[in-house]
Protein backbone atom coordinates (compact mmCIF):
# COMPACT_ATOMS: atom_id res chain seq x y z
CA UNK A 1 0.00 0.00 0.00
CA UNK A 2 1.54 3.60 -0.61
CA UNK A 3 0.28 6.76 0.30
CA UNK A 4 -1.08 9.27 -2.39
CA UNK A 5 -1.91 11.78 -0.66
CA UNK A 6 -2.70 13.23 3.34
CA UNK A 7 -5.19 15.82 4.08
CA UNK A 8 -5.52 17.06 7.09
CA UNK A 9 -6.92 20.59 8.14
CA UNK A 10 -3.56 21.36 11.27
CA UNK A 11 -0.65 22.52 9.27
CA UNK A 12 1.78 21.57 11.40
CA UNK A 13 0.79 17.53 11.62
CA UNK A 14 -0.17 17.28 7.83
CA UNK A 15 3.95 18.55 7.53
CA UNK A 16 4.83 16.34 10.22
CA UNK A 17 2.99 13.07 8.51
CA UNK A 18 4.03 14.24 5.11
CA UNK A 19 8.00 13.88 6.05
CA UNK A 20 7.77 10.89 7.57
CA UNK A 21 6.29 9.14 4.90
CA UNK A 22 7.96 10.79 2.39
CA UNK A 23 5.56 12.66 0.47
CA UNK A 24 5.81 16.01 -1.66
CA UNK A 25 4.56 19.28 -0.56
CA UNK A 26 2.06 18.77 -3.54
CA UNK A 27 0.26 15.70 -1.76
CA UNK A 28 -0.13 17.48 1.75
CA UNK A 29 -3.77 19.11 1.61
CA UNK A 30 -5.41 21.20 3.92
CA UNK A 31 -8.68 21.57 2.24
CA UNK A 32 -9.97 18.04 1.37
CA UNK A 33 -12.09 19.24 -1.11
CA UNK A 34 -9.01 20.01 -3.35
CA UNK A 35 -7.23 16.70 -2.16
CA UNK A 36 -10.42 14.35 -3.65
CA UNK A 37 -10.48 16.61 -7.16
CA UNK A 38 -7.04 16.55 -7.87
CA UNK A 39 -5.43 13.18 -6.49
CA UNK A 40 -5.49 10.22 -8.32
CA UNK A 41 -5.89 7.02 -5.84
CA UNK A 42 -7.67 4.16 -5.61
CA UNK A 43 -9.50 4.04 -2.40
CA UNK A 44 -9.30 6.59 0.67
CA UNK A 45 -8.77 6.28 4.60
CA UNK A 46 -10.99 8.07 6.94
CA UNK A 47 -9.11 9.22 10.62
CA UNK A 48 -11.05 12.34 11.44
CA UNK A 49 -13.08 12.89 14.53
CA UNK A 50 -16.44 11.35 13.99
CA UNK A 51 -18.13 14.24 12.96
CA UNK A 52 -16.34 14.89 10.01
CA UNK A 53 -16.64 11.63 8.78
CA UNK A 54 -20.05 11.87 6.34
CA UNK A 55 -18.32 14.64 4.78
CA UNK A 56 -15.17 12.54 4.08
CA UNK A 57 -17.11 9.69 2.43
CA UNK A 58 -19.42 12.08 0.71
CA UNK A 59 -16.16 13.16 -1.12
CA UNK A 60 -14.61 9.76 -1.37
CA UNK A 61 -17.93 8.44 -2.50
CA UNK A 62 -18.67 10.99 -5.49
CA UNK A 63 -14.82 10.40 -7.00
CA UNK A 64 -16.12 6.52 -6.50
CA UNK A 65 -13.32 5.25 -3.88
CA UNK A 66 -13.33 2.54 -1.54
CA UNK A 67 -13.17 3.30 2.16
CA UNK A 68 -11.34 2.52 5.40
CA UNK A 69 -12.58 4.72 8.07
CA UNK A 70 -12.46 5.11 11.30
CA UNK A 71 -15.23 4.03 14.00
CA UNK A 72 -18.08 5.07 14.46
CA UNK A 73 -19.46 5.62 10.94
CA UNK A 74 -20.47 8.99 12.38
CA UNK A 75 -21.34 11.11 15.09
CA UNK A 76 -25.01 11.25 15.04
CA UNK A 77 -27.67 8.62 13.59
CA UNK A 78 -28.96 10.60 11.29
CA UNK A 79 -25.20 10.99 9.42
CA UNK A 80 -24.64 7.43 9.96
CA UNK A 81 -27.98 7.22 8.06
CA UNK A 82 -27.12 9.33 5.59
CA UNK A 83 -23.21 7.73 5.37
CA UNK A 84 -24.87 4.23 4.40
CA UNK A 85 -26.99 5.44 2.24
CA UNK A 86 -24.21 7.67 -0.38
CA UNK A 87 -21.83 3.83 0.03
CA UNK A 88 -25.00 2.15 -0.91
CA UNK A 89 -26.20 4.45 -3.70
CA UNK A 90 -22.30 5.43 -5.07
CA UNK A 91 -21.62 1.85 -5.58
CA UNK A 92 -18.32 1.73 -3.30
CA UNK A 93 -17.13 -0.66 -0.82
CA UNK A 94 -16.71 0.61 2.74
CA UNK A 95 -15.20 -1.15 5.74
CA UNK A 96 -15.05 0.18 9.58
CA UNK A 97 -12.08 0.09 11.98
CA UNK A 98 -13.37 -2.25 14.79
CA UNK A 99 -9.67 -3.93 15.41
CA UNK A 100 -10.60 -4.99 19.08
CA UNK A 101 -12.00 -8.13 17.39
CA UNK A 102 -8.58 -8.44 16.48
CA UNK A 103 -6.19 -8.66 19.48
CA UNK A 104 -4.90 -11.71 20.40
CA UNK A 105 -6.86 -11.73 23.80
CA UNK A 106 -9.71 -11.73 22.18
CA UNK A 107 -9.07 -13.41 19.46
CA UNK A 108 -8.54 -15.99 22.50
CA UNK A 109 -10.99 -15.50 24.43
CA UNK A 110 -13.43 -16.08 21.60
CA UNK A 111 -11.66 -19.67 21.36
CA UNK A 112 -12.31 -20.38 24.82
CA UNK A 113 -16.03 -19.29 23.89
CA UNK A 114 -16.23 -22.18 21.45
CA UNK A 115 -15.70 -24.68 23.44
CA UNK A 116 -18.28 -23.76 25.90
CA UNK A 117 -21.52 -24.50 24.06
CA UNK A 118 -24.57 -21.96 23.39
CA UNK A 119 -23.67 -18.53 25.39
CA UNK A 120 -26.27 -17.31 27.90
CA UNK A 121 -24.87 -13.51 28.49
CA UNK A 122 -21.70 -11.28 28.26
CA UNK A 123 -20.21 -8.59 30.74
CA UNK A 124 -18.44 -6.08 29.50
CA UNK A 125 -16.68 -3.53 31.69
CA UNK A 126 -14.56 -0.56 30.40
CA UNK A 127 -13.06 1.49 33.13
CA UNK A 128 -10.42 4.75 32.99
CA UNK A 129 -9.33 7.05 34.86
CA UNK A 130 -9.43 10.55 32.45
CA UNK A 131 -10.11 12.57 35.54
CA UNK A 132 -7.78 15.44 34.38
CA UNK A 133 -8.56 17.48 31.32
CA UNK A 134 -6.69 16.32 28.34
CA UNK A 135 -5.60 12.79 29.69
CA UNK A 136 -8.17 10.70 27.00
CA UNK A 137 -5.51 11.78 24.41
CA UNK A 138 -7.75 14.60 22.72
CA UNK A 139 -9.36 17.82 23.93
CA UNK A 140 -12.44 16.86 21.26
CA UNK A 141 -13.03 13.72 23.29
CA UNK A 142 -13.60 15.85 26.93
CA UNK A 143 -16.05 18.29 25.16
CA UNK A 144 -18.10 16.49 22.82
CA UNK A 145 -21.23 15.37 24.45
CA UNK A 146 -21.77 11.61 24.62
CA UNK A 147 -18.29 11.02 24.64
CA UNK A 148 -17.80 7.53 26.60
CA UNK A 149 -20.38 6.19 24.19
CA UNK A 150 -19.63 7.56 20.92
CA UNK A 151 -15.74 7.20 20.95
CA UNK A 152 -15.43 4.10 23.52
CA UNK A 153 -19.19 2.36 23.85
CA UNK A 154 -19.15 1.92 19.99
CA UNK A 155 -16.00 -0.43 20.53
CA UNK A 156 -17.57 -2.33 23.67
CA UNK A 157 -20.86 -2.52 22.06
CA UNK A 158 -19.49 -4.11 18.71
CA UNK A 159 -16.96 -6.12 20.86
CA UNK A 160 -20.53 -7.69 22.81
CA UNK A 161 -22.03 -8.33 19.43
CA UNK A 162 -18.80 -10.66 18.90
CA UNK A 163 -18.52 -12.51 21.48
CA UNK A 164 -22.27 -13.18 21.78
CA UNK A 165 -23.01 -13.67 17.95
CA UNK A 166 -25.93 -11.50 18.47
CA UNK A 167 -27.30 -8.22 17.45
CA UNK A 168 -29.14 -6.21 20.01
CA UNK A 169 -32.71 -6.50 19.80
CA UNK A 170 -33.11 -3.59 22.18
CA UNK A 171 -31.30 -1.73 24.79
CA UNK A 172 -31.90 -0.10 28.34
CA UNK A 173 -30.18 1.81 30.13
CA UNK A 174 -28.02 5.54 31.21
CA UNK A 175 -25.78 7.38 30.33
CA UNK A 176 -24.60 10.39 32.91
CA UNK A 177 -21.98 12.82 33.79
CA UNK A 178 -21.76 12.06 37.74
CA UNK A 179 -21.76 15.89 38.35
CA UNK A 180 -24.66 17.02 36.66
CA UNK A 181 -26.83 15.11 37.99
CA UNK A 182 -26.18 16.35 41.16
CA UNK A 183 -26.46 19.98 39.64
CA UNK A 184 -23.24 20.76 38.74
CA UNK A 185 -20.27 19.77 36.38
CA UNK A 186 -17.58 19.82 39.27
CA UNK A 187 -19.99 18.17 41.93
CA UNK A 188 -18.56 14.99 41.64
CA UNK A 189 -14.54 14.23 41.81
CA UNK A 190 -12.76 14.75 38.36
CA UNK A 191 -16.08 15.25 37.01
CA UNK A 192 -15.25 18.76 35.45
CA UNK A 193 -12.56 16.79 32.88
CA UNK A 194 -16.35 16.11 30.80
CA UNK A 195 -18.54 18.19 29.28
CA UNK A 196 -20.17 15.21 27.73
CA UNK A 197 -21.80 11.94 30.01
CA UNK A 198 -18.39 9.85 30.99
CA UNK A 199 -20.47 7.39 32.33
CA UNK A 200 -22.76 4.35 31.61
CA UNK A 201 -24.43 1.17 32.29
CA UNK A 202 -26.79 -0.50 29.46
CA UNK A 203 -28.28 -4.28 29.40
CA UNK A 204 -29.18 -5.49 25.89
CA UNK A 205 -31.67 -8.15 24.72
CA UNK A 206 -29.93 -9.78 21.70
CA UNK A 207 -31.45 -11.64 18.27
CA UNK A 208 -30.23 -15.21 19.00
CA UNK A 209 -31.37 -15.19 22.42
CA UNK A 210 -28.55 -14.27 24.14
CA UNK A 211 -27.86 -11.32 26.50
CA UNK A 212 -25.02 -8.40 27.33
CA UNK A 213 -24.03 -5.93 29.99
CA UNK A 214 -22.40 -3.24 29.40
CA UNK A 215 -20.35 -0.90 32.16
CA UNK A 216 -18.46 1.97 31.05
CA UNK A 217 -16.42 4.67 33.14
CA UNK A 218 -14.19 7.59 32.13
CA UNK A 219 -13.70 8.81 35.46
CA UNK A 220 -12.61 5.53 37.30
CA UNK A 221 -11.32 5.71 40.68
CA UNK A 222 -10.60 2.14 41.92
CA UNK A 223 -9.77 -0.69 39.22
CA UNK A 224 -9.39 0.16 36.12
CA UNK A 225 -9.80 -1.77 32.69
CA UNK A 226 -8.82 0.58 29.94
CA UNK A 227 -8.05 0.57 26.31
CA UNK A 228 -6.55 -3.17 25.91
CA UNK A 229 -7.55 -4.22 29.10
CA UNK A 230 -11.37 -4.19 29.10
CA UNK A 231 -12.72 -6.66 31.24
CA UNK A 232 -15.17 -9.47 29.83
CA UNK A 233 -17.20 -12.43 30.76
CA UNK A 234 -19.27 -14.75 28.60
CA UNK A 235 -21.46 -17.61 30.58
CA UNK A 236 -22.21 -20.08 28.73
CA UNK A 237 -23.74 -23.92 29.12
CA UNK A 238 -20.35 -25.53 29.95
CA UNK A 239 -18.94 -22.79 31.94
CA UNK A 240 -18.17 -19.19 32.30
CA UNK A 241 -14.84 -17.82 29.63
CA UNK A 242 -13.34 -14.51 31.78
CA UNK A 243 -10.70 -12.16 30.74
CA UNK A 244 -9.26 -9.38 32.17
CA UNK A 245 -6.15 -6.86 32.36
CA UNK A 246 -3.94 -9.11 33.00
CA UNK A 247 -4.64 -10.56 29.01
CA UNK A 248 -4.91 -14.08 30.63
CA UNK A 249 -8.23 -15.73 29.41
CA UNK A 250 -9.79 -18.13 31.67
CA UNK A 251 -12.32 -21.23 31.89
CA UNK A 252 -14.31 -21.51 34.89
CA UNK A 253 -16.17 -24.37 35.17
CA UNK A 254 -18.50 -26.79 37.61
CA UNK A 255 -17.46 -30.66 37.78
CA UNK A 256 -19.26 -33.08 40.49
CA UNK A 257 -20.08 -29.62 42.68
CA UNK A 258 -16.10 -28.33 42.32
CA UNK A 259 -15.28 -25.25 40.49
CA UNK A 260 -12.63 -25.92 38.27
CA UNK A 261 -10.33 -23.23 36.18
CA UNK A 262 -7.88 -23.85 33.02
CA UNK A 263 -5.91 -21.17 30.99
CA UNK A 264 -6.23 -20.85 27.66
CA UNK A 265 -3.54 -20.73 25.29
CA UNK A 266 -2.88 -17.80 23.33
CA UNK A 267 -4.08 -17.17 19.66
CA UNK A 268 -0.84 -15.41 18.10
CA UNK A 269 -1.30 -13.86 14.67
CA UNK A 270 0.63 -11.94 11.98
CA UNK A 271 -2.01 -9.35 11.75
CA UNK A 272 -3.42 -8.19 14.65
CA UNK A 273 -5.38 -5.19 16.12
CA UNK A 274 -5.45 -1.84 13.76
CA UNK A 275 -2.65 -3.83 11.19
CA UNK A 276 -5.43 -6.50 10.69
CA UNK A 277 -8.09 -3.72 9.33
CA UNK A 278 -6.09 -2.94 6.23
CA UNK A 279 -4.70 -6.44 5.48
CA UNK A 280 -8.53 -7.42 5.67
CA UNK A 281 -9.31 -4.07 3.82
CA UNK A 282 -6.96 -4.88 0.85
CA UNK A 283 -7.51 -8.20 0.62
CA UNK A 284 -11.09 -8.05 -0.17
CA UNK A 285 -10.80 -5.06 -2.90
CA UNK A 286 -8.43 -7.68 -4.70
CA UNK A 287 -11.17 -9.91 -4.47
CA UNK A 288 -10.98 -11.73 -1.49
CA UNK A 289 -13.78 -12.28 1.10
CA UNK A 290 -16.10 -9.18 2.60
CA UNK A 291 -14.69 -8.68 6.23
CA UNK A 292 -16.98 -8.77 9.27
CA UNK A 293 -16.91 -5.45 10.09
CA UNK A 294 -18.34 -3.96 6.77
CA UNK A 295 -20.55 -1.39 6.33
CA UNK A 296 -23.75 -3.74 6.84
CA UNK A 297 -22.68 -5.25 9.23
CA UNK A 298 -21.54 -2.38 11.32
CA UNK A 299 -24.35 -0.26 10.81
CA UNK A 300 -25.90 -2.40 13.71
CA UNK A 301 -23.12 -1.80 16.00
CA UNK A 302 -23.53 1.72 15.79
CA UNK A 303 -27.37 1.62 15.39
CA UNK A 304 -26.85 0.04 18.88
CA UNK A 305 -24.65 3.22 20.25
CA UNK A 306 -27.23 5.56 18.91
CA UNK A 307 -30.11 3.30 20.60
CA UNK A 308 -28.48 3.39 23.81
CA UNK A 309 -28.04 7.33 24.14
CA UNK A 310 -31.85 7.29 23.22
CA UNK A 311 -32.85 4.99 25.55
CA UNK A 312 -30.92 6.89 27.82
CA UNK A 313 -32.36 10.35 26.67
CA UNK A 314 -35.92 9.12 26.96
CA UNK A 315 -35.46 6.41 29.68
CA UNK A 316 -37.23 3.71 28.07
CA UNK A 317 -36.46 0.49 26.31
CA UNK A 318 -35.36 0.94 22.55
CA UNK A 319 -35.88 -1.59 19.97
CA UNK A 320 -32.58 -1.44 18.14
CA UNK A 321 -33.68 -3.77 15.03
CA UNK A 322 -37.03 -1.54 14.27
CA UNK A 323 -34.95 1.77 14.65
CA UNK A 324 -32.36 0.33 12.22
CA UNK A 325 -35.04 -0.77 9.91
CA UNK A 326 -36.94 2.40 10.05
CA UNK A 327 -34.25 4.64 8.74
CA UNK A 328 -32.99 2.29 6.14
CA UNK A 329 -36.62 2.21 4.47
CA UNK A 330 -37.06 6.05 4.67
Amino acid sequence: MEFAALVDVNAEALQTAGEKLGLPASALFTDPQKAFESVEADFCCIVTPPQFHRGAVELAAARGLDILSEKPIAATWDDTVSVYKTVKQAGVRMLVTQNYRYTPRILTLKKAIAQLGQVNYAVGRYASDYRVRGSWGAEFRHTMPHSLLVEGGIHHFDQLRNLTNGDAETISGYEWHPGFVRGAQGGFGGGDSFEGEPCALFVMQMHNGTFAHYEGNNLASGKTNSWHGEAYRVECEGGAAILDSDHKVWILSRENGELKEREIEPVMVEFAGHSAMPQQFLDWLEGGEAPPTILDDNIKSNATLFAAITASEEKRVVNVREMLESALEK
